[in-house]
Parts: C-alpha cells; structure tokens; sequence
C-alpha cells in the first residue's frame, strides 16, 4: 500500500475551457488549494500546458496532457489563445473529439472531485461515469452569468439592476455572444438533475453579492465564492524583455503612465488601432501598448499604427507585441491607469493592483463588466460615438487625461483602494468556505470508495 504523504492528500482534478482568460483563475485557485492539504490535477492540451510551466509553484500541483486526435486543426491551434475567430468552432469540435481520452485520464487518475469550466459541463457527465463527483467553476464575474441567464429565462422582463443595463447596440452584441455561445453548451451527455446545483464563482461576494443571490435564484444554483483569483507577479521570474519594460517604467514619474491591453482573444481592426495611437498621443501620458494579430495573421504593428507615430511617442511610449506581463506592469508605481477591454481576470488584477480603469470594452461579457466597475466607482468607461458606436480619438485621450492628471483620478484611486483591501478581507474568508465545501464533497466519495 502506497503509504506517501501525497497519497493522503485529497485529489482534485481540473479541466478549464482552452483559453488563457479561464486557465490562469484555475491555476490560481489550484495554488491556493496546494497549501491546503489539497493534490491538484490540471488537464488541457500541451500547447496551454506549455505556456504555464513556468507558473507552477508546488509540487503537489501536476499538469496532465489531453492529446487531442487529429482533425481540422494542428495541434498548436489547440488553444483559443491567438486563435482566429473562423477557427474557435473547430476547436469545440476538436476538444468534443477528446472525450474518450478524458475519460481514460479520469478513470487512470481516480481523482476525488473534478472540477470543471463551466462551458464544459459535458466533462460532469464523464466524470459520473466513474463515479467521481463533479463542481462546476464559472471564470466570469456573478453580473454578466445573471444578465445572460436572464435574457435566456426572463428575455420580456427587464433585468432588476439597471446600472449594468445594457444600450440596444450593447443588447445585440450579447443576444450575438449567447448564440455564439450554444456550441460550447451544447455537444456530450449533460447531467440532468433536479437538485440545486453548486457553482463555484471566481469572485467575491464584497462586490458582486446582489448579482450572486439574483443568479441563485434564478438558476436554482447555490453559488459558492472562491474570492478574486489574482496572480501573484512575483511567482515567475523575468526574461531579458519583461527586465526591459520594468526598467522603462522604473523611470517614469509616479502614476505617470499607463498600461493599454485588451486581452488574448480579441484582435484590434486597423482603425481601432488608429484612434487609440491618436487617443494616446493627444494625452501626453506615458504608456505600454500591447498589440496582438491571430495566429498565422501576423502583420507588422509599425503598418497598423499612424504614419510617424512611434517618432513622436518614441519617449514616452512602447508597444510590445504579442504578451507582457500585465500583473507586474500594474503592481508598478508608474501606473497611474489600465486601459482595459474589461475581461474579468484584468479587472480583479487591475482592483489588487489598486490602479483605475479605463473601461474600453470590445465584445462578449465585456460592457457588462465595464458598467460593473463604473458601479463600484473603480473605473469610467470611454463612450463610444452615438452613431458609427466606434471609439473616438478624441474621446479616448480625455478619459486617459482625466484619469491620469485629474480629480477624477484620485476619486478614483481612493475608491480602488478601498475596494482592494474589502475584497482580500472577504476573499480569505471565501476561500476557507470554498475550502470546507472539497473537502465534504472527497470526504463522501472516500467514505463510499471503504
């Protein structure tokens, strides 16, 4: 009998969505339990697993890879990171076609409880067959699952809380966001249950606790926060690029600059890139601008940005292509904003962080998210214009300006550390709650397994 002190441990599987944006809270949430008397599995193909190697800060957390079989896809497509949009229904179908290699590791490993992505409850239904209990994680925020689960349930009825209410325009993105969305819900053998369903929420009740209990009553589910899932930037040493940029901003005047990405899913259209090059150069603030293209679709920023841009703002401005690395850009004292396109692991990292946003929403949960943090007085959004509804330059550079340089920043900036200390105080208690709840649920299956 393997009598090691790892064999005692409870085994907890976890199968995120192949995307960074739901990788990196399982990662964190997996950490946290590592400490816990907790081993922890996370599944997903080489090509994500690879990419967080260097993240792994415990022994006791493994990566398991998921070898998809051959298909419409290469194999370093298996990820939504950088991955055209004309190719993401591919991948759910490539990853449908995995199953029964999921269910061999499932079957090989024995884990106590899975835990899987939310936009991947066929993987529950796996798992029972094994006999293996299964808790769903939703990486997103309680505001926008309640907003689309009650367009889904409640589409003639308006949605009770009108500060994160969506325009006509921001409407029809999200009808389009929940019909692009069917494909993921959809596809392998669903569990069916009367019973109220535990969610696990990758969140804290200090700022969403209104959106959580409208949510719980509205899907029957009993919502569990686990807190805010924030990287720590210390845990992954830097390269010779990361040692530049801090360098960069290491000479730049306190709450001077500020940081401008928008996430590792969307990709920027030659005249959006334009109006944000005019909106940073009319601010007269200093910044780093991440510029993403998909996979295979690389193009030149220097052909992307205006004639003569990178001359101008050669001083006080750098791009970086492709990744940076946002959670020691933000920690920096440099910061004095985050130009975001508002996905929920940048928000809670820009509240830990204590820096203001500057809500530049794009697609998918993102207005929602957007109007969330206006609410909690943590950030401001830049309208769109009424009638193209495209970001103006103009309009871009007053908000950098008025948060950088104006009284609205420091109203700003006093909220976001109020709110910063709030959520770490509730999410320790959190986590403990979220804690007792895993090790009730192994606790039944190893009593069964006697």
């Amino acid at each position: 009998m393997d009598s090691s002190p790892e064999k005692e441990k409870l085994k907890v599987f976890m199968f995120p969505w192949l995307a960074h944006g739901h990788i990196s809270p399982f990662l964190e949430l997996a950490n946290n339990l590592s400490h816990r008397n907790f081993v922890v599995y996370i599944c997903s193909t080489p090509v994500n697993l690879n990419s967080i190697t260097n993240k792994i800060i415990t022994e006791t957390i493994h990566l398991v890879e998921l070898h998809l079989p051959d298909s419409e896809l290469p194999h370093h497509y298996h990820t939504n990171n950088g991955l055209p949009l004309h190719l993401q229904p591919a991948l759910y179908r490539t990853l449908k076609m995995g199953i029964p290699n999921f269910s061999d590791i499932l079957k090989n490993l024995q884990p106590d409880l899975l835990l899987h992505d939310i936009l991947l409850e066929w993987a529950a239904s796996v798992a029972s067959q094994h006999k293996i209990p299964a808790l769903q994680f939703n990486t997103s925020g309680a505001a926008m699952c309640s907003y689309f689960c009650h367009l889904g349930r409640c589409p003639e009825i308006e949605f009770p809380f009108p500060a994160i209410r969506l325009t006509d325009y921001e409407q029809s993105m999200a009808f389009k966001t929940v019909e692009s969305g069917q494909e993921v819900l959809e596809g392998g053998d669903q569990v069916q249950s009367s019973d109220r369903e535990t969610v696990l929420m990758n969140s804290s009740r200090e700022i969403e606790g209104k959106y959580m209990d409208y949510l719980a009553e509205l899907m029957n589910w009993e919502i569990i926060p686990v807190g805010a899932m924030v990287q720590d930037p210390n845990s992954v040493g830097d390269d010779n690029e990361d040692a530049k940029l801090i360098e960069w901003l290491g000479g730049k005047d306190e709450r001077s600059s500020v940081f401008v990405s928008f996430g590792t899913e969307y990709f920027l259209q030659r005249e959006e890139i334009q109006e944000i090059a005019y909106g940073l150069e009319m601010s007269n603030v200093n910044f780093i601008w991440v510029i993403r293209s998909p996979k295979g679709e690389e193009i030149k920023v220097e052909e992307l940005l205006p004639e003569g841009f990178l001359e101008r703002v050669r001083d006080r401005g750098m791009i970086v292509e492709k990744w940076a690395p946002q959670a020691k850009i933000l920690k920096n004292s440099s910061i004095g904003g985050f130009v975001s396109h508002c996905g929920w692991n940048s928000l809670m990292e820009s509240i830990d962080f204590g820096v203001p946003i500057i809500a530049m929403p794009m697609h998918l949960d993102q207005p929602l998210n957007a109007k969330l943090m206006v609410e909690l007085g943590v950030g401001v959004e830049v309208v769109r214009d009424g009638v193209s509804w495209t970001f103006r330059r103009e309009g871009i550079a007053k908000v950098i300006k008025d948060v950088v340089f104006g009284e609205r920043g420091d109203i700003l900036r006093r909220r976001v550390a109020e709110q910063k200390e709030s959520i770490r105080a509730r999410s320790k208690d959190e986590m403990v709650g979220f804690e007792l709840k895993l090790k009730e649920l192994c606790g039944k299956r190893r009593q069964a397994n006697i």
